[in-house]
C-alpha cells in the first residue's frame, strides 16, 4: 500500500459505544504512524462526517450504531470515499440480531434456538422457557443483555429490552466457553477463549476501564484440541460467509460441554485497541497490530478503490 495516501480514521459517533470507539480510533492511527502512514484522527460528531481534504481511504472504527449499521458506510459511498470493513448490505444484516440469525439458521450455521418476541402492543414474555437470553436486537457490546436463569426475572429482563426496540430476540441459553474467533480476509485466526472474573461478557467486563468491573482473562490461542478447533473456526468462517461481511470482522461463539459450537453474533467493527481481540488473534497468528491495520488498510482499498 502507498504510505503517502492519507487515512482519515473515523471513530466516536453518536452511540453507546463512543468512548470505546475513541480508544480504539486513537490505538489504529499510532499503529499507522508507527508504520510510517499519513493517518488523521477525525472524530465523529453526531452525523456528520469531516474528512480532511484528500482523502484516500476512511478507516472505520466507529463501534455500534451508525459506524457499524450500515449509515456510515452509505454515506461515504455517497462521496465516493473508500472504506475498510463491511459494506452497507452486510452491515446491516450483521448489526441487526435478528436478520443475522435468520441469514444463520438459513445457511445452516449451528446458533441458538431463537424467538422474536414482538412488543411494540405491550411487554410481554417469550413462549421459551427459562433459562434463555434476552437481547435488544440492534445494540453492540451486549448493551441490553439479560441472561435469564429463573421465570421470575423474565419479565424485568423483557421491560429492559423493550427500552431499544419492539422485536426483542430471545435465545436459548447455552452454558460453555465464551470464544471468539477473528476472520481476516478469508481466514479464521487462532480462537481466543474469553473468560469473564464475574457474571457473563457484558460491558463491565469487557471494558472494566469504562465501569469499574471485575475484567476478563485472556486465552489465544485457546485450550481446544484440534478437531475442536477447526470446527469452532468452520462454524466462525460460516457465519462470516453468510452474512457476506467483507474484509474482517470477529465472530462469538459458545461452547457447550459436549464441545458443540453455537454462533452468537458477528461483529464488523470489533475493538482496534492493541489489546483487543481481534488483535490478540491476530498477535497469535503472527501479525502484528500495526500490520494488522495496514492489512485491513490494504484489502479495503483493494476491493473498493
Amino acid at each position: 500500500m502507498d504510505k503517502n495516501l492519507l487515512i482519515a480514521v473515523l471513530m466516536g459517533g453518536p452511540g453507546s459505544e463512543r468512548e470505546v470507539s475513541l480508544a480504539s480510533g486513537a490505538a489504529v492511527v499510532k499503529a499507522l504512524r508507527d508504520e510510517g502512514c499519513r493517518a488523521e484522527a477525525v472524530d465523529v460528531h453526531g452525523r456528520e462526517i469531516l474528512l480532511p481534504e484528500g482523502t484516500a481511504l476512511a478507516f472505520n472504527v466507529i463501534h455500534g450504531t451508525f459506524g457499524e449499521d450500515g449509515t456510515l458506510q452509505e454515506l461515504l459511498e455517497k462521496r465516493g470515499v473508500p472504506y475498510t470493513g463491511a459494506g452497507v448490505a452486510s452491515s446491516r444484516v450483521a448489526f441487526d440480531k435478528n436478520l443475522a440469525k435468520k441469514k444463520f439458521v438459513d445457511a445452516g450455521v449451528p446458533t441458538p434456538r431463537a424467538e422474536i418476541v414482538d412488543v411494540s402492543s405491550g411487554v410481554r414474555l417469550p413462549e421459551m422457557a427459562a433459562p434463555f437470553v434476552v437481547k435488544p436486537p440492534r445494540e453492540g457490546s451486549s448493551v441490553g443483555v439479560h441472561i435469564v436463569l429463573k421465570a421470575e426475572d423474565a419479565m424485568a429482563a423483557m421491560e429492559d429490552a423493550a427500552r431499544y426496540g419492539n422485536d426483542i430476540l430471545v435465545e436459548q441459553y447455552v452454558a460453555g466457553k465464551e470464544l471468539t474467533v477473528g476472520i481476516l480476509d478469508g481466514e479464521a485466526l487462532p480462537i481466543v477463549h474469553i473468560a469473564p472474573r464475574s457474571g457473563f461478557y457484558d460491558m463491565s467486563n469487557k471494558y472494566p476501564w469504562m465501569s469499574g468491573g471485575q475484567g476478563s482473562d485472556y486465552y489465544c490461542p485457546a485450550d481446544l484440541d484440534e478437531a475442536t478447533t477447526r470446527c469452532v473456526q468452520q462454524a466462525a468462517l460460516a457465519a462470516h460467509q453468510a452474512l457476506g461481511i467483507e474484509i474482517y470482522s470477529r465472530v462469538d461463539v459458545l461452547l457447550d460441554s459436549d464441545n458443540r459450537p453455537y454462533v452468537l453474533e458477528a461483529n464488523t467493527i470489533p475493538g482496534m485497541t492493541a489489546t483487543s481481540l481481534l488483535p490478540k488473534a491476530a498477535a497469535a497468528k503472527g501479525i502484528a497490530f500495526g500490520e494488522l491495520c495496514l492489512r485491513i488498510a490494504d484489502i479495503s482499498l483493494k476491493l473498493r478503490s
